[in-house]
C-alpha cells in the first residue's frame, strides 16, 4: 500500500473511532470536507501542516497517520448516516 493510501486508511479509522463525520473533522481542522474525502481515498498529497491539523483534531500524534495497515483487515467501517439523536 502506498503512503497516501496508508494515511487515508488511518485517517478514516481514527475519525470513525472517534465518531466524527468528515464534515466535523474538516470544520475543526479548518479544511474543506471534500478534501478530507480525497485524503481518505488516497487521492491527495497532504502537506505537513494539514497532517498536523488533522492529528490535532483527532488527538493523536502525526505518526499515527503513518501506522502500518493490515490490508487483510478489511476497510475501516463507515459512520451511520443521518443525524445523531440528541441526548436529553
Amino acid at each position: 500500500m502506498d503512503v497516501r493510501r496508508t494515511i487515508g486508511w488511518n485517517l478514516r479509522r481514527l475519525r470513525v473511532d472517534r465518531g466524527l463525520s468528515q464534515e466535523r473533522l474538516a470544520l475543526e481542522a479548518e479544511i474543506d470536507r471534500s478534501y478530507v474525502g480525497r485524503v481518505e481515498r488516497g487521492r491527495e498529497n497532504v502537506t505537513v501542516a494539514t497532517l498536523e491539523a488533522l492529528a490535532r483534531v483527532l488527538s493523536v500524534n502525526v505518526s499515527e497517520l503513518f501506522a502500518d495497515v493490515d490490508s487483510n483487515g478489511g476497510r475501516p467501517p463507515s459512520l451511520r448516516s443521518g443525524r445523531k439523536r440528541k441526548v436529553v
